[in-house]
């Protein structure tokens, strides 16, 4: 008897601050809301669930795979578009939306990404060095670091990753280069990089901080998240609100940066009111 063949558990995705973020996000349930980061749609899910009959939902992905798996979706209100969330203004345009109530952004690598051993996002498996999001276009990371000097290499390790062994692990990635055996595999990265760090935190593998750095700069990661964070912005509708799941430091300080500059009252001194007064 044969076994029974399942979809590998490795691939599937746990959503994370799911009731948090719909919370959040939710202004009123016959809204138009925008899902910046579909994934594999549990946020869009548990917000389709709560929308009223008028409701409308834009989930936005630039992975192929992730917009795939959006058609199992069937929801009339829902629409998947294949898009980085940073041009989320004019692929809504496209479609004739120019205001909504909401938008969710999930930040970061998704759980099937990491785990796919394809993908190349993780140190876990052996697998080809890609990183890219959208796979149909773009350098890979091993096309990255085929490409880039030890000085623009070193900078991205140092600024993304926040490594502090960022030129020396550049050196000895130029240097295999130059040998003639460019990296080309996630294992072939890891081991270069346990070899060149010789002191880490405890439980945290040498090249956790890497691996960061080359998916954040081979996604354009914080150059998206700025440009979203804008295009939200303008999309929102008076009352809208943005709700963002942030990891790391680098992008959760720009996003409380961001929404502290923009959360503040703002008076037009050409107008002849004064602004409002302070009471003690």
């Amino acid at each position: 008897m044969g076994a029974e063949v399942t979809e590998p558990a490795e691939f599937r995705h746990t959503t994370v601050l799911l009731d948090e973020a719909v919370d959040g996000v939710l202004a009123r349930p016959d809204g138009v809301y925008v899902d910046g980061t579909f994934g594999r749609g549990g946020h869009s899910r548990a917000l389709l669930a709560r929308l009223g009959p008028q409701g409308r939902l834009i989930g936005i992905d630039r992975d192929p795979e992730a917009v795939a798996a959006a058609a199992a979706i069937t929801d009339p209100r829902f629409t998947i578009l294949h898009s980085a969330f940073a041009d989320m203004s004019d692929q809504l345009a496209a479609i004739g939306v120019h205001q909504v109530d909401g938008v969710l952004l999930d930040l970061g690598v998704s759980s099937p990404q990491i785990d796919n051993p394809a993908r190349g996002f993780s140190f876990r498996f052996d697998g080809p060095l890609d990183m890219r999001m959208d796979t149909t276009r773009g350098e890979s990371a091993a096309d990255f670091l085929a490409r880039g000097d030890e000085r623009e290499i070193a900078r991205v390790i140092r600024d993304y990753g926040e490594e502090r062994f960022a030129g020396q692990i550049a050196k000895a990635v130029v240097a295999r280069r130059e040998a003639g055996a460019p990296l080309a595999r996630t294992d072939e990265l890891r081991e270069l990089v346990a070899r060149t760090v010789k002191t880490r935190e405890p439980g945290q593998d040498p090249a956790t901080r890497t691996f960061q750095a080359l998916r954040i700069h081979v996604n354009g990661e914080l150059e998206e998240l700025e440009q979203g964070l804008i295009a939200a912005l303008h999309l929102l509708a008076p009352g809208g609100r943005l709700s963002i799941i942030s990891f790391h430091s680098l992008e959760d300080r720009r996003v409380k940066q961001f929404i502290a500059a923009h959360s503040k009252a703002v008076v037009d001194r050409r107008l002849r009111v004064a602004p409002p007064v302070r009471r003690a």
